[in-house]
């Protein structure tokens, strides 16, 4: 055996295996806090997208537009409490006098809660993965704004999420044709080429592009759908 992996494994994991052990509880309690002050909020929409976009930027004067108009409809706005389209939503949410909640993360460049949040529903989390459950149990629709790396990650597993069954179909809104269309048509001439997805996986999203498309959308499947946490 390599000299430099015996020694590792000798000292640094069971280094590590002890503090795993204690991360446990700090997991734990992330997961129980997240619970107990969402459960209490009521049917919310999460909105996605960049921390880098800037006021007066047309993406995030749409963001607070839309989440206006989903405030005043009774929904809740959650986002994940950072600035650019994070910090439109929970203004958009405020303006509309609907409850603004963020989940925010420490993160070493970017990252900041914004002042849109109400003091009550403003969230910190360690781990992202405890924060995307919180986004993925009570949210009844995601609307998905222009952003990079993260956003993209987000929408991919929400997708995953509903196609595979792990939570119940909801509204899920890629908003602004001209950023989303190169994805979407990537999926259906490669991914779907391929048969690595269905032609009704593709179903499970639609693209929008002004408040009114994105409201008339959750509001027609609630029609039709109870609301209800996910899983």
């Amino acid at each position: 055996m390599n000299d430099t992996i015996r020694k590792s494994k000798q000292r640094r994991w069971s280094e590590s295996k002890a503090h795993s052990s204690w991360q446990i509880f700090k997991i734990m309690a992330e997961f129980v806090d997240g619970f107990e002050a969402l459960a209490k909020i009521g049917p919310c929409i999460s909105v996605f997208g960049s921390a880098r976009t800037q006021p007066g930027h047309p993406y995030y004067e749409l963001t607070v537009a839309i989440s206006k108009r989903l405030a005043e409809e009774g929904f809740g706005i959650i986002s994940g409490g950072g600035p650019g389209i994070m910090e439109a939503a929970n203004k958009g949410a405020q303006l509309g006098a609907g409850k603004s909640v963020g989940l925010n993360i420490d993160l070493p460049f970017e990252q900041h809660s914004n002042p849109f949040i109400d003091r009550d529903a403003n969230l910190d989390f360690d781990y992202f993965f405890v924060r995307k459950v919180m986004f993925t149990k009570y949210s009844q629709g995601f609307v998905m704004m222009p952003g990079g790396f993260g956003t993209m990650d987000e929408f991919f597993e929400v997708i995953t999420l509903i196609q595979t069954g792990k939570m119940l179909q909801v509204p899920l809104i890629l908003v602004g044709a001209d950023y989303w269309s190169g994805l979407v048509a990537w999926m259906q001439d490669t991914m779907l080429k391929h048969s690595n997805i269905s032609p009704e996986d593709l179903d499970l999203l639609i693209i929008a592009n002004t408040p009114d498309e994105v409201v008339q959308h959750v509001l027609e499947f609630y029609k039709k759908h109870p609301l209800q946490p996910n899983f």
